[in-house]
């Protein structure tokens, strides 16, 4: 196993890492963008009422910019095996070890986990409104889909990293749930 270990956070890793980390920095990837293509049959849908979930695809044009973990050395084996058990569960997502920029200026290889978009969860192009309706209505295992929505636009903000599309369907999720 190559060390150190890092892994590219661009949604919920970013405030639900569930591994040991020794160093956390601003990265930035190149070649992809952070958007709702993939529908959720586990983790925040079901197979009958997918719900959305962020992935990376695939855009030589764009870039984006997320959280860089180590992983320290004597957790790397455990931090890899946990990732792919949690990131692999339907093969929607491949792992790839892509080169990121950390905002101190260095390039590490991290492990990545980016959208197959020949995989039938795939859903990429959808307009942002209808986002917004499947998010705003959908719930799987891990809880409501707006909740992934929300932690992930909240925790994007408090590390000064604006998603203006997340921001959007953040406003429109919230205005389609129901109100208490």
């Amino acid at each position: 196993m190559q060390t150190p270990l890092w892994v590219f956070g661009y949604g919920s890793l970013i405030w639900n890492p569930g591994f040991d980390v020794a160093e956390r920095q601003i990265a930035r990837l190149d070649g992809y963008h952070r958007g709702f293509c993939m529908r959720s049959i586990h983790h925040r849908g079901t197979p009958e009422a997918p719900g959305l979930v962020l992935a990376l695809d695939h855009a030589p044009a764009h870039h984006c910019d997320g959280v860089a973990f180590r992983v320290p050395d004597d957790s790397a084996s455990a931090a890899l095996a946990y990732l792919r058990e949690r990131e692999l569960i339907s093969s929607a997502y491949m792992e790839k070890r892509l080169e990121v920029t950390l905002r101190d200026g260095r390039r590490v290889d991290a492990v990545t986990y980016v959208v197959d978009a020949d995989h039938v969860q795939y859903c990429g192009g959808l307009p942002l409104s209808e986002q917004a309706d499947i998010i705003a209505r959908a719930h799987g295992g891990r809880g409501p889909n707006a909740e992934y929505l929300f932690n992930t636009t909240e925790h994007l903000a408090e590390l000064g990293l604006r998603d203006h599309d997340l921001a959007w369907l953040a406003d429109q999720v919230r205005a389609r749930s129901p109100r208490d």
